[in-house]
């Protein structure tokens, strides 16, 4: 009974739309009451699934991501990808992907590459006469490669969750993301004969050696975070650090497009993200602390084993539990309540964690793209002005080569494993 109070209460505060921090504190409080428990268990808990050392590194990714778009450095990124890719048919679409991948090395986060970059992006789409749907549609799904290449926020949570390096994590990402790129490239350049779209610019080698000139740089920003962890020069928590030091030494002394006034709103703006992310962190750790004490995930585990002893069904039936989660729940809130249920059940068929913890991030990135929780498409809709619907329309032929990477990254675990096998060994 105690369990169908909180799985119950639970959805009607989701459908009521209180948001998921609150919605997961209220039901874990009203499922400790009713069990007759004392009610400090609740923050007890919260406390101690946000005391966790690498969770030091989420504001300080925000807050380089942050300065990097307020500083002008998006700008720069931009430009240097249409030099680079701008030539190929549908010149601005490669673009798209291209700068995602680059920014992707800063900010850790789809929801902050859609802010930051998706406003050149979709802008220049329109000024050179591509289709809003396709503007978006590439826009939002390009977005999705930021929390797979590291940094990732998700990486990190997952990491702490699932006591897994997230060293070894981030390396992983690295392949999956230009999977992804290169898929969605395709993409774009089908789109693009069909629709007639131009070539953005010539082929000239001496724009990119100037772009790359501006964009220098910035660009080295993923290869000190990158390259830092994984030579064991610092590890992520310090990494984070290192990128914020290094966006604010740009913005404020390199190029001086930082002033004191936009550095006080983006620190309002970091705490405030952090704050969030962190709430929720706390009242997931409570949720998840209640599954494992109802020994969710022993059951959850003898019943797949008891449904069939196949290790593709078994990845089937994960994607298809992460799939449905992440269609209503935010990632973060996702991931702290599927590790515990997850975990034991990969354990038990041989899958490695963090190839786990990739497929899972990837899975939970499409929910970003769909309705109703949807946050890429209503930061997009409000960016580009189109209306929700429109963007949701625009991004569903996009979910194809997504979801073709993530069924070859789920039954070929070599292609996430094999870098972070050569660099940390197995």
């Amino acid at each position: 009974m105690a369990l169908t109070i909180l799985f119950a209460s639970l959805f009607a505060l989701m459908l009521l739309r209180v948001p998921i921090a609150f919605s997961l504190a209220l039901s874990s409080f009203a499922y400790i009451l009713y069990a007759g428990m004392p009610p400090v268990l609740l923050f007890h808990n919260m406390v101690n699934g946000m005391d966790s050392f690498p969770l030091l590194s989420i504001p300080f990714f925000i807050l380089a991501g942050a300065l990097m778009n307020s500083a002008g450095i998006t700008a720069r990124i931009f430009g240097f990808a249409r030099a680079l890719v701008g030539w190929m048919h549908g010149g601005l679409g490669h673009v798209n992907i291209g700068a995602s991948i680059i920014f992707a090395g800063m900010s850790g986060a789809a929801v902050a590459d859609a802010g930051g970059l998706g406003a050149i992006e979709i802008k220049a789409m329109r000024e050179a006469g591509y289709d809003d749907d396709f503007s978006v549609g590439i826009t939002a799904a390009s977005s999705t490669i930021g929390p797979i290449i590291p940094p990732s926020l998700p990486l990190v949570i997952f990491g702490v969750m699932a006591s897994v390096s997230i060293g070894k994590l981030f390396v992983a990402g690295i392949v999956p993301g230009l999977l992804m790129a290169v898929a969605l490239s395709a993409m774009v350049w089908w789109t693009s004969r069909k629709r007639h779209y131009p070539r953005d610019v010539d082929f000239r080698p001496s724009l990119i050696v100037s772009r790359f000139r501006e964009a220098f740089l910035p660009l080295l920003t993923p290869v000190i975070i990158v390259g830092g962890i994984v030579t064991g020069a610092f590890t992520p928590t310090e990494a984070a650090i290192g990128a914020a030091a290094y966006a604010l030494l740009l913005g404020s002394v390199v190029y001086r497009s930082l002033t004191l006034r936009k550095l006080m709103v983006i620190s309002l703006e970091t705490i405030e993200t952090t704050a969030a992310i962190m709430m929720i962190v706390g009242a997931a750790s409570v949720f998840a602390w209640i599954l494992t004490a109802n020994q969710i995930a022993s059951h959850f585990a003898e019943f797949v084993l008891s449904f069939t002893d196949s290790r593709a069904v078994v990845l089937l039936l994960i994607m298809l539990v992460v799939l449905i989660v992440g269609l209503f729940m935010e990632t973060i809130a996702a991931i702290s309540i599927l590790v515990p249920v997850l975990m034991p059940v990969a354990g038990q068929f041989g899958i490695d964690p963090v190839h786990l913890g990739i497929i899972v991030i990837l899975n939970l990135m499409l929910g970003l793209l769909t309705p109703p929780v949807g946050m890429v498409l209503f930061v997009l809709s409000r960016v580009s002005k189109v209306p929700f619907e429109k963007c949701v329309a625009a991004t569903l032929p996009f979910l194809v080569p997504l979801l073709g990477v993530l069924l070859l990254l789920t039954f070929i675990p070599a292609m996430t494993l094999w870098l972070p096998d050569l660099v940390y060994g197995k």
